[in-house]
């Protein structure tokens, strides 16, 4: 995968509309949850990734209900996964989360190679990509 700027456009990215949330605490997972819905993000599909999904390709985890997996844990890496969001809310999305104190997480974009990844290997590319480029 490559590393890219993302601009401040008003179209969209690849992808259905939709969140992947990665890891974080119960507690962390449900301010996360309550982050989006406070925002413009409300009508946007939020999908919590959980321990049993490790070989869940990202665009069928991208398919399931709003807020699955929300209840249950995920032990991977702390990680959102945006989908279909123009880069513009992507901005907005990591401001907000930025105010919010929760875990600083690994931040990705759907793209038509990553789709098709599982999303324990997304994560572990992502955090591997992180570790290169010095982000500790």
């Amino acid at each position: 995968m490559s590393l890219k700027v993302v601009g401040e456009s008003k179209k969209r990215m690849y992808g259905p509309r939709g969140l992947i949330v990665c890891g974080f605490s119960s507690e962390e997972r449900t301010a996360v949850k309550n982050l989006f819905e406070s925002t413009t993000f409300n009508q946007v599909p939020v999908v919590f990734s959980t321990d049993s999904d490790r070989q869940v390709q990202v665009k069928d985890l991208l398919a399931r209900n709003h807020h699955s997996g929300a209840d249950q844990s995920c032990s991977l890496e702390c990680a959102i996964i945006m989908s279909g969001v123009t880069e513009q809310e992507l901005h907005f999305i990591m401001a907000e989360y930025k105010k919010t104190g929760l875990p600083k997480p690994l931040w990705a974009t759907l793209t038509p190679t990553s789709e098709n990844w599982t999303i324990e290997a997304l994560i572990t590319e992502l955090a591997s990509e992180h570790r290169q480029i010095g982000h500790h």
